[in-house]
């Protein structure tokens, strides 16, 4: 079976159903074990992620965060939270769109890479409207109606429960507030899919050996992609966790999807 194949609508939407097992990239795990396994993955790739980020797409994943902070909206004051904001490439951004009177949460579940993400910030001389959490998407700790805008990019897939993470972001948006998803998700043609794979699954693991000295952790996140919900599915589970005008935009030909949504 091809890596392709292997994308069936139940591994792609794993919903809380009091389902005993979930998958990591294509094994099958405890629910319970998954957070941990994720973990383990990203405290091996944090130092050097951000090399690896360009090399792996060649640069355009800079483009891509780009158009999720153009359709953000984020004025000056907002409130806005970047989930699983990773080393801060978005919070960077928006915290010099909100200004001194505005505030970003940049929160990951991973504190290897909320650490490399804060000092990262700290260099490039982000102040007083950056505050740094660690956080679980599933449960986050803040109150209802908190933020104006909420991102979350590279990091949907790689969360054991979705659905319960997409009700739980849709509760701390304010009324008005926008969710934007920028993930990887399904190419939109056979041509690009073929190609896709060939490079996810033969080269990719080959880069992460040579670069980060872990090929393991690099064949996990191309399993993970391929297990991710596609974009009609995506779409509708945030359409259920309440939110309205749910729209997406295909990127590079679909490899990647930009999802937003709003509370109304």
């Amino acid at each position: 079976m091809s890596p392709t194949e292997k994308r069936t609508a139940d591994a792609r939407h794993a919903p809380s159903d009091g389902a005993q097992t979930t998958d990591f990239g294509y094994q099958d795990v405890p629910r319970h074990e998954k957070a941990s396994k994720v973990a383990d993955v990203f405290h091996s790739v944090a130092a050097r992620y951000d090399v690896m980020n360009d090399l792996m797409s060649m640069g355009i994943h800079r483009l891509w965060k780009r158009l999720t902070i153009e359709r953000s909206g984020v004025r000056p004051g907002h409130r806005v939270l970047d989930i699983a904001g990773g080393t801060g490439d978005l919070t960077l951004k928006f915290s010099r769109m909100v200004g001194p009177r505005g505030q970003v949460v940049l929160a990951d579940i991973n504190a290897s890479m909320l650490g490399v993400g804060r000092d990262k910030l700290i260099d490039n001389g982000v102040g007083g409207n950056v505050d740094y959490v660690q956080a679980n998407a599933e449960c986050l700790p803040f109150p209802n109606n908190s933020f104006d805008c909420i991102t979350i990019a590279f990091g949907l897939r790689n969360v054991t429960d979705k659905d319960a993470a997409l009700r739980s972001m849709q509760r701390v948006l304010k009324p008005g507030g926008r969710l934007l998803v920028l993930e990887f998700s399904k190419p939109q043609s056979a041509l690009l899919t073929k190609a896709y794979d060939e490079y996810s699954f033969r080269f990719l693991p080959r880069i992460g050996q040579l670069v980060a000295g872990d090929a393991d952790s690099y064949r996990y996140l191309a399993e993970s992609i391929r297990m991710h919900p596609d974009q009609p599915t995506l779409k509708g589970m945030m359409e259920a966790a309440g939110l309205e005008r749910v729209e997406y935009t295909n990127l590079t030909g679909g490899i990647v999807a930009l999802h937003r949504g709003i509370k109304l």
